[in-house]
C-alpha cells in the first residue's frame, strides 16, 4: 500500500484489497511498522469495516498495538473496528515448528 501510495495508485489498490470477502493479513507487527504504514492499515481496514471479513495473525498482544502501530490512537481505532463482530482467538503453547523440530 505504500508503494502504491508513493505511485498515485492507493485508491485503485485500497478498493481492490476492499473488494475481496476473505483478507488474511498475516503475521502483523514481525516487521517494523512506521506511522504512516499504520495509517494505510487502518483506511484499509475502515473500508472494509462491516462489510467484508478479515483475518489478522500476530504474535504481538493487543495491548501492545500501540507501540507496534507507532500510535495508540491509531490502534485503538483499528482494533474498534476488528473486534467489532468478531472472534478473538488466542492460541497459547509452544511454537509448532520448534516441537516438531526437536522431536
Amino acid at each position: 500500500m505504500k508503494a502504491a501510495q508513493e505511485k498515485q495508485h492507493l485508491e485503485r489498490v485500497m478498493r481492490r484489497y476492499e473488494r475481496y470477502d476473505l483478507l488474511i493479513i498475516d503475521k502483523l507487527g514481525y516487521l517494523p511498522i512506521t506511522a504512516d504504514e499504520a495509517k494505510l492499515l487502518f483506511q484499509l481496514i475502515n473500508g472494509r469495516y462491516e462489510r467484508k471479513s478479515t483475518i489478522i495473525t500476530t504474535n504481538v498482544p493487543l495491548s501492545s498495538w500501540g507501540t507496534v502501530l507507532q500510535s495508540t490512537a491509531t490502534a485503538e481505532a483499528i482494533l474498534d473496528r476488528l473486534v467489532y463482530h468478531s472472534h478473538v482467538i488466542k492460541i497459547k503453547g509452544k511454537s509448532y515448528r520448534w516441537v516438531s523440530v526437536n522431536s
